[in-house]
């Protein structure tokens, strides 16, 4: 027993907590399996420290994070995309959310500003209104299919009025199914309250959470999305969303660590830093792209091959504009997006329920993902946009 721990402790990379919450490098063990030989009968320890999907986890993460390209993400529940439908009179029946995601996935051409689309599970299953699978489609378009793995948000006990994301249970067997149906990447989020503190258990559980997760999807194939969303909610300024930021990126990537995960076979979902929506105080692309920059590199390792960003409530302009800003310059990772609302609102409206009118909002949802590649690469101008495309999506203490 003494040199099976002797064994380990000599091959196991030393993680110092304290050192990452400073921003200094991990230092990463290149050891891809630690085999401890017993000095009795006993059988013998494997710890696993890589998995065997690794080139492939590299691979959709870099073709995911491509140039010019983002993710389309559509994998609101059944629930959620009821109160969008609810929102244009239609009713929620599966029926109308068939019509709306096969309107989504057959956008002609849609591949070339859209480099994976985040399915919820009765999508993924799904075929379109013409019977072709909802996946095959996606695949014929040049877009990686993903699938949306949590169970969602549920409260906290001993917190401050806090949630925790649910989901573990399971999902080794669920990703396993997933990535038999076509799926190769995967997405859970949580979320950081400001305006309830946010406190230390909420933060670590986030952390702890995102990082089974993303470990348990590495190792059936599944590329995760790592979304910790600090919530627009609050009055706070921009340098509070930054200094929590910067405390809930820290925990994260520490237990992404512990975990073994991959970084390079990883993605990012962070919130923009920007100021809580209820502030006085509104700050500029410029603004909102300096604090955001400097948070990433602070926090993020140069390994992660892409930082998706998410919308967030932010009206469609908005967050081209802050993604734009942010792409002025070149940096180590693939600066992009993950919008839902900022991709599809005005697509929804147009589309309105009626089949007369697929093709313009087909057209409405190329607009917009034209736009955000035009942003991605820095090119993005604002000319000729709408003035639907600039009004906020915020809702206070949105339930997703």
């Amino acid at each position: 027993m003494a040199a099976t721990s002797s064994s380990l402790l000599k091959t196991t990379p030393v993680l110092d907590k304290l050192e990452w919450m400073k921003g200094l490098p991990l230092r990463h063990s290149s050891v891809s399996f630690i085999r401890c030989q017993p000095t009795t009968g006993r059988p013998s320890l494997t710890v696993r420290a890589s998995t065997s999907y690794a080139d492939e986890l590299v691979k959709t993460a870099k073709t995911i994070a491509s140039p010019g390209r983002g993710i389309l993400a559509m994998d609101e529940s059944n629930a959620t995309c009821g109160k969008r439908l609810a929102s244009i009179g239609v009713e929620n029946t599966e029926a109308n959310r068939q019509a709306y995601r096969t309107l989504l996935c057959t956008a002609p051409g849609l591949g070339q500003y859209v480099s994976g689309a985040i399915l919820f599970e009765e999508t993924l299953y799904q075929s379109t209104t013409d019977g072709k699978k909802i996946v095959d489609v996606l695949v014929q378009q040049n877009i990686v299919p993903g699938i949306k793995v949590d169970k969602g948000l549920v409260p906290l006990a001993g917190s401050n009025n806090e949630s925790w994301c649910q989901g573990l249970d399971g999902l080794a067997s669920r990703s396993a199914a997933y990535y038999q149906q076509g799926a190769r990447f995967a997405k859970w989020r949580t979320v950081v309250s400001i305006p309830n503190g946010p406190s230390a258990l909420a933060v670590k559980e986030a952390a702890w959470g995102l990082a089974r997760y993303a470990a348990i999807s590495q190792d059936n194939g599944l590329a995760p999305i790592v979304e910790p969303e600090i919530l627009l909610d609050g009055e706070h300024g921009i340098e509070r969303t930054f200094e929590v930021a910067q405390k809930v990126w820290a925990e994260v990537f520490f237990h992404l660590a512990e975990n073994n995960v991959l970084f390079e076979g990883i993605l990012l979902k962070p919130s923009m830093v920007t100021p809580g929506a209820e502030s006085k105080v509104k700050a500029t692309p410029e603004q909102v792209a300096d604090y955001t920059l400097k948070l990433l590199y602070r926090r993020i390792p140069p390994s992660v091959p892409g930082i998706m960003f998410l919308s967030g409530g932010q009206s469609e302009v908005e967050a081209t504009h802050n993604l734009n800003a942010m792409n002025q310059k070149p940096h180590p990772w693939h600066v992009s997006f993950s919008y839902a609302r900022a991709l599809q609102n005005t697509c929804l409206k147009t589309w309105g329920g009626r089949p007369e009118n697929v093709k313009a909002a087909q057209e409405a949802l190329l607009i917009r993902a034209k736009a955000n590649s035009l942003a991605q690469l820095g090119k993005y101008t604002g000319e000729g946009e709408s003035e639907e495309s600039k009004e906020g999506m915020f809702v206070k203490g949105y339930v997703y």
